[in-house]
């Protein structure tokens, strides 16, 4: 017996992912100018207070052109997540790349401090935009299997905007009189090229139009995305989740050969607690998370229960003896159960608007009988199946009734700106000029030459990042990179207080500075954008996002603007100690309560979240004695 993909199987790798890698490219580019316009504004102020002598007569204005991108694109955060749940995740995009390229039209022309900030406010309503809405867009357009690795293209795309904008910068810095409407101006270039790329190149999002009832663009947008016609199991999917979380349950499965005495395939289905429930002709069904759980720790015990349960999902082997039928088929999650719906499109007639409407054309491409049970499965990607079971009994009337529930099951194959610029000030109070004090450069040039190079060792960890982050998984990245980011803190609190020579500890602040930013960037940085997109429903991912995002501004204004205050009071010794402490802090939030998702789709990470918040989990840490 073997379970087909759909179809997938005669499909190139490279021509599956092709629509979907060219929508997260064309998304991602706002990212870009997110950090273009971050890198340019450090460089352009030093010039802007000598052309407007309001700055001068009002330092505090100074910091208002700055912060005032940072209010701008706060304020948009709160209202975009509904206004993208309301009409959809791509006029959002477009309508961010127009904000962008009219913040480029106003910085070029700012003839006054007014201009100015109106300029700096819709420029961070463009960013407010992109920032929110990127990960939320690639993470419903992208393959399971290979969704961290596009939704880490903001992180590259935004440190390569970044680094062009440093060089840009520094060159207009070595002219004798710099331009900073030029520094400022030249966004309009790259955000007219954003709005072409979302206007030819950005389909609407699959997972929002099915949310609203049309089927048949969500149909064609996913056979553009996945460059094939039959994408009737992702379409099931989608419709499926629509109604995740009404009556969550979890059942657990691993699937291999069990032959009798006869040598006659038999079906074993184990439940959790209960253990066997029925026999059938097939293949053998165990529990995974008993078998994954049996060597719990202490630590197993203080993990969220979600995360318990996906660490098992993970980790899970296959059944000792033999090869599977199917390769380690397993974790099933059955839920609501509802009466069955015809899956025939061609009945569905013109009106789109109901969501359970017969429109998919669901084809059985094969099916199992469990303990009397008719069940059809559908590759879903990433190895997961959707399936459901028909059960039919009949009531005291004597009529007979149906009811279908869904359930997963997964084939386990074989084998950002501130921070930089905040960085710069950093290392040049660390004493990085003493590295650069024979090239002959100006205080200014030199920390843009600072805060450039950092940048550009920051895109081969990006890389490594996005090779990593389908593979090792999001939790895996977090949990090696933070120490690292811990030790980088520790070794600079270290070089604060030893004595050593300047050019030593100049070399050693300079080295953990770039360690840090390094991991950072494979870690902290696109990984909680990541998974604040994945764990949310669709009907309402897009408010949840901006919650989220919201989070993110208000820390990112703390972080910046308090640093100065820190360092001034506390020294550099105190301020890496304070940040050793967050990031111990963080370590331990990761490592028991931030659960993995990679090769997941989203309705499955949906369920296992809501079967951990209805506490309908199966005691992960049973004793095998205490089986009948």
């Amino acid at each position: 017996m073997a379970m087909a993909m759909g179809g997938e199987a005669a499909v190139p790798r490279g021509s599956k992912m092709r629509g979907a890698v060219v929508a997260a490219a064309a998304a991602a580019l706002g990212n870009m100018l997110q950090g273009w316009d971050n890198a340019t504004i450090a460089g352009a102020l030093l010039y802007i207070r000598r052309d407007l002598p309001a700055l001068q007569a009002h330092p505090a204005l100074q910091g208002l052109v700055v912060a005032t991108s940072l209010i701008g694109a706060t304020i948009v955060t709160t209202l975009s997540g509904p206004l993208s749940d309301y009409r959809g995740r791509r006029p959002m995009l477009v309508a961010s790349a127009l904000l962008y390229s009219l913040a480029g039209l106003l910085m070029l022309w700012s003839p006054t401090v007014e201009v100015l900030l109106l300029a700096r406010l819709v420029d961070g309503f463009a960013i407010g935009l992109a920032v929110t809405l990127v990960p939320v867009y690639i993470s419903e357009t992208a393959p399971p299997d290979t969704r961290g690795l596009l939704n880490t293209l903001p992180q590259l795309t935004g440190s390569t905007g970044m680094f062009l904008s440093y060089c840009m910068v520094f060159v207009i810095m070595l002219a004798p009189i710099p331009n900073w409407h030029i520094m400022l101006g030249v966004l309009l270039f790259p955000a007219l090229l954003y709005l072409l790329v979302t206007v030819l190149y950005l389909p609407e999002s699959p997972r929002w139009l099915v949310s609203k009832g049309r089927m048949k663009e969500a149909r064609a947008v996913l056979q553009m995305l996945r460059g094939r016609q039959d994408v009737s199991a992702e379409m099931a999917l989608l419709v499926e989740g629509l109604t995740t979380g009404r009556d969550t349950a979890v059942e657990e499965y691993v699937v291999g050969p069990l032959e009798d005495g006869h040598g006659e395939a038999k079906v074993m289905l184990y439940e959790p607690e209960r253990r066997m429930s029925g026999v059938a002709p097939g293949s053998v069904f165990g529990s995974t998370v008993t078998l994954a759980s049996r060597q719990g720790s202490m630590l197993d015990h203080l993990k969220d229960p979600v995360v318990a349960l996906l660490d098992s999902l993970h980790d899970m082997k296959p059944p000792a003896g033999g090869m599977d039928v199917v390769p380690n088929l397993g974790s099933m999650i059955g839920v609501h159960d509802r009466p069955p719906i015809d899956w025939d499109e061609e009945s569905a007639g013109a009106d789109d608007g109901d969501i359970d409407a017969p429109l998919l054309g669901l084809r059985r491409h094969s099916s199992l009988s469990i303990a009397g049970e008719a069940t059809s499965t559908l590759g879903i990607g990433g190895g997961w199946q959707l399936a459901w079971k028909w059960t039919e009994v009949v009531a005291p009337d004597g009529t007979r009734q149906s009811t279908v529930k869904r359930m997963y099951l997964h084939e386990e194959q074989g084998d950002a700106a501130e921070e930089v610029h905040a960085a710069a000030l950093i290392l040049e109070q660390a004493g990085v000029d003493v590295l650069l004090s024979r090239l002959g450069l100006r205080a200014d040039s030199a920390s843009i030459l600072i805060s450039g190079l950092t940048t550009l060792l920051m895109l081969p960890s990006i890389g490594v990042a996005m090779r990593l982050m389908d593979a090792s998984g999001r939790r895996s990245l977090l949990l090696w990179t933070i120490p690292v980011l811990i030790a980088s803190l520790a070794a600079l609190v270290v070089a604060s207080v030893a004595p050593m020579a300047a050019a030593a500890h100049a070399a050693l602040c300079t080295g953990s500075v770039v360690v840090y930013l390094c991991c950072f960037v494979m870690g902290f940085g696109p990984i909680p954008n990541i998974l604040c997109a994945e764990i949310f429903p669709t009907r309402v991912r897009g408010l949840c996002i901006a919650i989220c995002s919201l989070a993110f501004w208000l820390a990112d204004i703390a972080v910046t603007y308090s640093l100065p205050v820190m360092l001034s009071s506390l020294g550099l010794a105190g301020v890496f100690a304070i940040y050793a402490a967050v990031c111990c802090v963080a370590l331990a939030f990761v490592a028991l309560r931030v659960p993995e998702t990679k090769g997941l789709p989203l309705e499955v990470i949906i369920d296992f979240f809501n079967v951990g918040a209805k506490g309908t989990l199966p005691n992960l840490h049973h004793d095998e004695d205490d089986e009948d």
